[in-house]
């Protein structure tokens, strides 16, 4: 009885004695002793180029969302457009499904489990009081075979009570970017008065649903796009700011669906005015980001286009631990 009593405290203590902080080695406040990482890192300022940017085809000038499914990248439009278009790593449109029976009120992002691709029909910024928000679910093996079978979830926000019309791009109720995790979507809102991003939860199974309030991220940007490798946990969202600089802002070493509990860390895109809106990645460390036309003349003239970045030195270590 004794040794088990020993036992026992031996294991309390040693769980005791853990020591938590900021357990990643790239950033400012690493802590070598830390084994518990607490979210507290702080990083240096850091801005990247993309290796690589091409020019994509008229067809996608607001291209919107983008997945890496099927050994090509997926991209849509965001307004009227029902396509589905599959690109190669350079931009080269290989492939086309048609979604002949739905219509496109604000196609903002895709995302994707395993079994099914999920197209977030939930732009919201004209007014900020659409009542038809909803994401189709749509099963991969139809989509490659061209027969698209559509389910469809249709959500309201669990803190929108007030559905009088705003001006446009004043409202928090806006969404461009969302993941799966397990049975659950994760919306990240676009808050146009603030720039920060809300995150909310609800089921994936069609029907009606409630998102509800989880918490609030401060991205100090609007974010347009997110890409999310569970087996990693690692979140990488994309923006850019009211002023059209773009941003990637990362989550990763996080526990369970608390995706606010790991590291987080903003990175500048070395590239002005460009209005990002889609990402993919595939390894977590190698992206694509999409940007749609911007032309504001006579000074901006931004054409549609796919970039290349490499992220081996931010994430290396943390994906190869």
């Amino acid at each position: 009885m004794i040794k088990i009593i020993f036992f026992f405290l031996a294991i309390t203590t040693s769980c005791y004695a853990q020591i938590s902080g900021c357990t990643d080695p790239k950033a400012e406040n690493y802590d070598s002793k830390a084994v518990l990482n607490n979210g507290s890192c702080s990083y240096k300022n850091l801005k990247l180029k993309p290796e690589h940017s091409t020019h994509l085809s008229d067809s996608i000038r607001e291209t919107s969302g983008l997945i890496a499914f099927d050994n090509l990248l997926w991209t849509h439009n965001d307004d009227h457009d029902t396509t589905i278009y599959g690109l190669d790593t350079l931009g080269n449109i290989k492939r086309k499904v048609v979604f002949p029976e739905v219509i496109n009120h604000d196609w903002e992002e895709i995302t994707q489990d395993d079994l099914y691709l999920y197209i977030g029909d939930f732009g919201n910024n004209y007014s900020g009081n659409r009542k038809d928000l909803k994401i189709l679910k749509i099963e991969k093996k139809s989509f490659l075979e061209e027969k698209p079978k559509i389910e469809t979830i249709f959500f309201t926000y669990s803190d929108q009570t007030d559905f009088s019309l705003s001006k446009p791009n004043k409202t928090n109720f806006d969404c461009e970017a969302f993941i799966i995790s397990k049975d659950s979507i994760y919306l990240f809102t676009k808050q146009w008065k603030s720039s920060k991003t809300a995150i909310y939860s609800l089921s994936k199974q069609a029907g009606n649903q409630v998102a509800k309030f989880r918490s609030t991220l401060n991205t100090k940007g609007l974010v347009t796009g997110g890409t999310y490798l569970e087996n990693k946990n690692l979140i990488t969202l994309c923006g850019y700011t009211k002023m059209g600089k773009p941003f990637l802002y990362l989550l990763y070493d996080f526990k369970n669906q608390d995706f606010l509990s790991g590291n987080k860390r903003r990175i500048d895109l070395r590239f002005p005015f460009h209005q990002i809106e889609g990402i993919a990645t595939k390894d977590g460390l190698h992206y694509y980001l999409t940007n749609e036309a911007l032309v504001r003349k006579p000074v901006i003239n931004v054409k549609q286009q796919i970039h290349y970045f490499d992220l081996s030195s931010v994430l290396g270590l943390y994906l190869h631990k």
